[in-house]
Parts: C-alpha cells; sequence; structure tokens
C-alpha cells in the first residue's frame, strides 16, 4: 500500500473487514473494490493517484475471504451477494456515513458493485459506479436468455464466444480442484503469467496471500454465478450514473455482454481502452485519470468532467469534456503529443484531441504559438494541455523534451510528428546546407520523436499509436521539389518498417499524406535559386493557389484521429492526394510524365 494509508477494521455479519483510506476525509469518498484472485493491493496504484494527484478520498477494503479480511465459517454460501452487499455497506457506513461514495469495481469487485447499484437497500448511498472487467449476472443472464430464445447464427456465435472465454468459470464450480492448483503450483506461477500473458509489471503485487485469496474466492462463483444467471432479476436497474470501461483485449469477457446496457442503465459513459483484463495495475494513470473525470461529472450534477493539470509550469487551467463528444470514449483522459502544434495541421490536431477530451502537449520552436495552442485545447475540452518549446531538428533539445515528459506525465498514448518545412526549386539549385536543413526537420525530426517517445512505449508494453505527418509529395514526383518529396518519401517508409517492428507491442504506427491543404507553409516555404523579390512573389502564388482549394486542416486533423482509432497504415488526404496514390499504385508511368512538367512561374 501506499505512504499514508489509514487502516480500521469494520465487523459485518461476523467477519472483521480490513479497510485502508487515504486523502482528505473533506473530499469526495471513492470506493475502490478488487475482483478475483486478488485482494486491495490490485488497486494501489490507483488509489494513490487518485489521492495524491486528483485530491479525493480514496477507500480500499480486501473483500471477505481476502488478504487481511477474515473468511466466513463455513465457506459455503459464505460469498453471497447479499452478503457481500452487507459488507460494502457496514463499510460505506463507517467511512462515509453523511454522504454517498462513487464505487468503482473491477473483475469481480464489478460483478458485485453491480449488485450495489441496482438493489434497493443501497439507494442513495452510491452517486455514481465505475465497472471494468465485470458484467452484471443479472445483465448477462438476461443476455444469455434473450440469444437462446431467438437464435439467430450471429447471436450463436456471441455465445459460443463468450462461453469459450469463460473456461475458467467452469473450471471453479469444480469441487477441491481448484483450490489445491491455488495452494499449490498455480499460486507460485501466477504472478509471472500475468507479467507474461497481462504484461503486469513486477512489484509488490499480487501478495502473499494470493492462494488462499483464490481459494476462498472460487466460492463467489459457487454462490452466485448459476443461481442468478438462472434466475435473473427483472428490476435490475442502476439507480446511479455508470461509467463502463472497457479493454477491448480482455481474455475473459466478450466486449458484446454490454450491447443493450443502455436499458438497465439511465446514465451510461462508455469508455474503451486496447488493454488486457487487469487495467488496475497496467494502466492506472487513466483509470485514475477516467475515475476522477466521472467523479467530477457527478459532483458537479453532471455538467461535465473536471479535473486537473498536473503539476508543470507551462500547464493551464482546466477544461471540460462532454461525456458524448466524438472520440471521447477512446482518447479520453489519454496522452497525446503534437509537434509542430503551433500552427496548420499540427495546431487543428491537437484541438480535435483536445475535444476528445485527450491531455494534450502541444510541441513547437515558436514558444507563444505553443502556449496559444495549449489554452486553446483547455477551452476545447482538452483533460490538461502544457505548451513546450522544442526544435524537432535538435537532437539535444528532443531528448530534454523527452525526459521532462516523461518525468511530469508519463508514457504517451499516441505521438503526432507533425513539425515540417517547405523547399522548392531544382535539385542543381538547391545547396547541401538546403538539403541539409529540410532533412534534419522534416525527417530527423520524426526519427528523434519515433526513438525517443517510440522507445517508451514499446517499454510500456501497453500499446500506442504513432503518426507522422508524411505528405502526398512522398509517392508524387515533381522536377521541382526534389528535397521537399524526398524527406517525405523517406518518413513514409520509415513509418511503414516501424509498422513492422512495432506491430507485435500493439504500437500502431500510421502515415498521413496531405495533398494541398491551406496551412501557413507556403507563407515560409524557401524557394532556392531566385532572389528574395521572386522568393516572395512565388510563395504569394502558391498561399493564393492554396487558399483557392482552401482545404482546411481540420479535415486533415480529423483522418488523423479516424486513422488512430481504425489504425491505418497510410492516410492520403484530399482527393489529389488519393487520386496520386492511386496512381502510384497503378499507373507509375502517368505519375512520372506529370513530374516532366514545368509548372507555371
Amino acid at each position: 500500500m501506499p505512504e499514508g494509508v489509514r487502516e480500521r477494521r469494520v465487523r459485518s455479519g461476523g467477519i472483521e473487514l480490513c479497510v485502508a483510506e487515504l486523502g482528505d476525509p473533506g473530499q469526495p469518498t471513492v470506493v475502490l473494490v478488487h475482483g478475483y484472485p486478488d485482494s486491495k493491493e490490485v488497486w494501489s496504484e490507483v488509489a494513490s493517484r487518485l489521492a495524491d494527484v486528483h485530491g479525493l478520498h480514496v477507500v480500499l477494503y480486501d473483500v471477505r475471504g481476502h488478504g487481511r479480511s477474515g473468511a466466513p465459517r463455513p465457506l459455503r454460501g459464505g460469498f453471497t451477494l447479499d452478503k457481500l452487499t452487507d459488507d460494502f455497506l457496514a463499510v460505506v457506513d463507517a467511512v462515509s456515513p453523511d454522504r454517498p461514495v462513487h464505487l468503482v469495481g473491477h473483475d469481480w469487485g464489478s460483478v458485485q458493485a453491480w449488485e450495489f447499484v441496482t438493489v434497493e437497500r443501497t439507494r442513495g448511498r452510491i452517486a455514481s459506479f465505475t465497472s471494468m472487467s465485470g458484467p452484471s449476472l443479472d445483465h448477462f443472464g438476461h443476455w444469455i436468455n434473450k440469444r437462446l430464445a431467438r437464435p439467430t447464427p450471429r447471436r450463436i456465435g456471441q455465445l459460443l464466444g463468450q462461453g469459450a472465454k469463460s473456461w475458467y468459470v467452469y473450471l471453479l464450480h469444480t469441487p477441491t480442484l481448484p483450490e489445491l492448483a491455488w495452494r499449490g503450483p498455480l499460486g507460485k506461477r501466477w504472478p509471472g503469467i500475468l507479467r507474461r500473458i497481462e504484461k503486469v509489471p513486477s512489484g509488490n503485487y499480487p501478495t502473499p496471500s494470493l492462494p488462499s485469496d483464490a481459494a476462498h474466492g472460487a466460492w463467489l462463483y459457487r454462490d452466485n454465478v448459476r443461481p442468478r444467471l438462472r434466475r435473473p432479476r427483472p428490476d435490475a436497474h442502476a439507480h446511479a450514473p455508470v461509467q463502463l470501461v472497457t479493454p477491448t483485449g480482455d481474455r475473459f469477457l466478450s466486449e458484446r455482454l454490454y450491447d443493450e446496457l443502455e436499458q438497465w442503465v439511465p446514465r451510461l459513459t462508455r469508455r474503451s481502452l486496447p488493454a488486457g483484463h487487469w487495467v488496475p495495475r497496467t494502466r492506472p494513470d487513466l483509470l485514475a485519470t477516467w475515475i476522477d473525470d466521472f467523479v467530477a461529472s457527478v459532483e458537479t450534477d453532471g455538467e461535465g468532467a473536471v479535473g486537473t493539470t498536473g503539476a508543470s509550469d507551462s500547464a493551464v487551467g482546466p477544461g471540460r469534456t462532454p461525456a458524448d463528444a466524438r472520440y471521447a470514449e477512446r482518447f479520453g483522459g489519454r496522452l497525446v503529443l503534437v509537434s509542430g502544434a503551433g500552427s496548420g495541421i499540427g495546431r487543428a490536431t491537437a484541438l480535435a484531441f483536445a475535444a476528445a477530451g485527450a491531455r494534450v502537449i502541444a510541441v513547437d520552436r515558436d514558444a507563444e504559438s505553443a502556449a496559444r495552442t495549449a489554452e486553446t485545447c483547455l477551452l476545447s475540452g482538452a483533460r490538461g494541455a502544457w505548451a513546450e518549446t522544442a526544435d524537432v531538428s535538435d537532437e539535444r533539445a528532443m531528448e530534454q523534451l523527452a525526459e521532462k515528459v516523461h518525468a511530469e506525465h508519463g508514457v504517451l498514448d499516441v505521438l503526432v510528428n507533425n513539425a515540417g518545412i517547405g523547399l522548392s526549386g531544382s535539385f542543381f539549385d538547391t545547396t547541401p546546407d538546403d538539403w541539409r536543413r529540410v532533412l534534419d526537420v522534416n525527417l530527423w525530426g520524426v526519427i528523434h520523436g519515433c526513438r525517443l517517445f517510440g522507445r517508451r512505449m514499446a517499454e510500456r508494453g501497453q500499446g500506442g499509436h504513432i503518426v507522422n505527418t508524411a505528405s502526398a509529395a512522398a509517392y508524387l514526383p515533381s522536377r521541382v521539389l526534389p528535397a521537399y518529396s524526398t524527406s517525405k518519401a523517406a518518413v513514409l517508409m520509415l513509418s511503414e518498417c516501424l509498422r513492422a517492428e512495432l506491430a507485435g507491442r500493439d504500437i500502431g504506427v500510421t502515415a498521413v499524406c496531405p495533398g494541398l491543404v491551406n496551412t501557413n507553409i507556403t507563407a515560409t516555404a524557401a524557394f532556392v535559386g531566385v532572389d528574395a523579390e521572386e522568393q516572395q512573389r512565388r510563395r504569394d502564388r502558391s498561399t493564393r493557389a492554396y487558399g483557392i482549394r482552401n482545404y482546411p486542416p481540420e479535415k486533415v486533423a480529423d483522418a488523423i484521429l479516424r486513422a488512430v482509432v481504425r489504425n491505418e497504415a497510410v492516410v492520403p488526404v484530399t482527393a489529389e492526394a488519393r487520386g496520386a496514390r492511386a496512381l502510384s499504385r497503378f499507373l507509375p508511368g502517368a505519375l512520372r510524365a506529370l513530374a516532366r512538367v514545368t509548372p507555371l512561374s
């Protein structure tokens, strides 16, 4: 358990429960209920963040028969949902007698919490409920009966799919065998299994009480599963708002289990994340943020999620994000870094992630532009926003940026390498210094970002996504863009290579290839081989042409978010980019012929 924990004993029906508290009792109370075969230690990382970072009063307790709580005698019949509800009410009455609590459950902690939030005797004691990786047995029973009553091929497939995922439930109903396995070889090997299969970091979890916890906890299944699935309650409606967190990589529960959940929950907020079953250990940072957001939204009568931005000199105040905002289910609370965020596509992308409730780090070499973007991100709904100044072509500056970001905010969930510069002119007019300038920003900036931030994503082992802004010029040859096109073609190939390497680590890589987009890149592009007056004339002409095309950077930003959600490899944006991509694959000779045409000057 973290430092500053206060422990007490609470009695319920002859059982003594071990209850731990953190944080200020004057703040909203969050009660964390663990699952099987865990103890309250599974919540230690989440609990410390909720108390220390988000300033909440946090309560967690060992369920009867687990950790340092007593076990019923006899075990049979001692773990019914009615008795577990008695325990919950005893804990709540002890730690928050005058105010309803915010309930959070994982695995079997969520299964029993669904009982708490749907029975009449707890009405008024629960302010909200966050559920993860554990359905209501009543809802599950109705879900099964509906598919058996009207068996279509799709519904039968869903039943068979969940039946296969629930293999362990059948084993736990066998007499004696689970107890022998947990007190023997399985109990010894379980920590290693969690590290290898679920990618749970090593540390002080699980606790030494695991074998007895797992042996006692088998009665959670034996006392409740078959009776409830046979006769599910028809009135199992939630009497508090519910936040559902669904790990898309859960090996034990199908996402289809929650398809009809809205009929049981009047106020439902959905969140999803690409992770396995044990998210309290693998993504405690994200869970703490989502829990804090949901608690705040309920405490403010549903006006929106309010949270803190964290400790940083460049942070600005908190924003509000509607739960139904586009992509909020996927990006709410995620940590996103966008380079070149001071203007154009980078700024639009940062604001799009902000509108989805992400925590956004806006990076630009112009400090004022980065700060304006960060401030606007919060007004757009970002969970937190920070401005950072860095030149992506400077290796040391990027190393310092990565050190600061990882120390203050943690590992990124999404990296958008967007910073870039334009350069036009013939090959022989392009000097070595021109080449170095373009490649340093457009290619090396991407390499630095992928190396410094992508490595930490891979080491974390919980996936992520990298977006590299290339260009339609990456596959569209031009006699006047040799340096720029070469840099963008290299970004495209780098992205393809990284995508192949990182696929096994659940990290997606996308190359975004915009065409003519109305940004200020034309106003800052360099035109080599001409004097200053002619260079300005060409800049003005290019700016007018892009303005006439008038394709907004917001559409590119939307394509970027969609590409991350869908894990797309190469995303041409604009009609001309898509057309050129098709020609490059099916009629490359036509593109080569177009490349020979001298553009109008």
